[in-house]
């Protein structure tokens, strides 16, 4: 049975990610900080599956402690492949605080490197994201274009400076990696800053939607379950293809505007939206979009979810926790 190691395993991705994991065979070691951008009993209640699981262990510990730290806790565990999706999240909180996200994001993955370095562990999945194209005008996204100067928030910078490291990591030290560009992902457990979770909850409470610039920026919206297929498919390859290094986009390759999603949301809900018309965000982007060719070459990675399907889901699982609420301000939400 291998073993994978899942850092920030009690988040929106990590938590689905495991459980998959785990129906899949895999002994999973998870690792979160509970950090307190959203409230720590969301966080709890999403590990609710995966605690349940006597092949699923749970360790809670801030990868910026570093490589001793991290080792002290897992002691002379074998790990056979590290999921690394722990990040401080968000555009919008990283213009304001970006040292925090150059902490977090940069230095926390080079700790774990250097963990993985120290005790010969030598396969990494990564979490990056689209944001990391910027405003490139040249769509879709694919992952060989130039990005020397595309990162407009330090959320960006920081997943494209940890993308390098994994670089470096590979090259001196023969890990095998695999980086993923997630594109907006949305589903059951969506963190509460995150637009369809945000919109989803000011609807049901009789609330105008806030609506930042013209409503035609747009996002290339990706079910949870679906990026999750691609994680696990990317954690099968690299078992099977030692010297990888290769970067994937894993998104749903169609673009969705923000007014359609609005309108989308509201049709999911059974309410007609009210606009609350504001100007664009700083660190915002125009467009995303995903070219996930390279992603299905390789993996096989083929997303099955449509927008209507996947709104219903998050709204059924919303209605049914009770549309539970965090302590992040309703201002604060980002689509990226």
């Amino acid at each position: 049975m291998p073993t994978a190691l899942v850092t920030g395993c009690a988040g929106f991705i990590g938590s689905h990610l495991s459980e998959r994991l785990l129906a899949d065979g895999y002994r999973v070691i998870g690792l979160d900080n509970f950090d307190p951008f959203y409230d720590r009993s969301l966080k709890r209640t999403n590990l609710t599956g995966s605690l349940s699981n006597t092949n699923f262990v749970f360790h809670e510990l801030d990868l910026r402690a570093g490589p001793v730290a991290l080792a002290a806790v897992l002691g002379s565990e074998t790990v056979d492949v590290v999921v690394h999706l722990a990040a401080k999240a968000g555009v919008g909180p990283s213009v304001q605080e970006p040292a925090s996200y150059l902490e977090a994001n940069v230095l926390g993955t080079v700790h774990l490197l250097e963990w993985m370095r120290l005790t010969g562990v030598k396969n990494l999945f990564f979490a990056s994201s689209s944001s990391v194209y910027g405003n490139t005008t040249e769509l879709p996204f694919r992952e060989d274009m130039n990005l020397l100067s595309t990162c407009i928030s330090p959320y960006a910078a920081s997943k494209l400076s940890a993308e390098q490291f994994t670089f470096t990591y590979h090259h001196l030290y023969q890990l095998n990696v695999l980086n993923a560009r997630f594109f907006t992902v949305y589903g059951p457990r969506q963190r509460p800053d995150l637009a369809i979770h945000k919109f989803t909850r000011l609807l049901l409470s009789g609330q105008p939607i806030p609506m930042y610039g013209d409503g035609s920026t747009a996002r290339d919206y990706t079910f949870v379950a679906d990026t999750v297929d691609g994680i696990a498919r990317g954690v099968a390859y690299l078992l099977t293809h030692p010297g990888t290094y290769e970067i994937i986009n894993l998104g749903n390759s169609s673009p969705i505007k923000l007014h359609d999603l609005i309108v989308a949301v509201g049709e999911a809900v059974g309410v007609v939206p009210m606009l609350d018309l504001r100007p664009m965000q700083a660190g915002d982007v125009e467009t995303t979009y995903a070219d996930s060719s390279k992603a299905r070459q390789l993996l096989g990675y083929a997303p099955q979810t449509t927008l209507p399907e996947g709104l219903r889901q998050f709204v059924q699982w919303l209605q049914e926790t009770d549309g539970a609420l965090s302590s992040i301000p309703m201002s604060s939400a980002q689509a990226v």
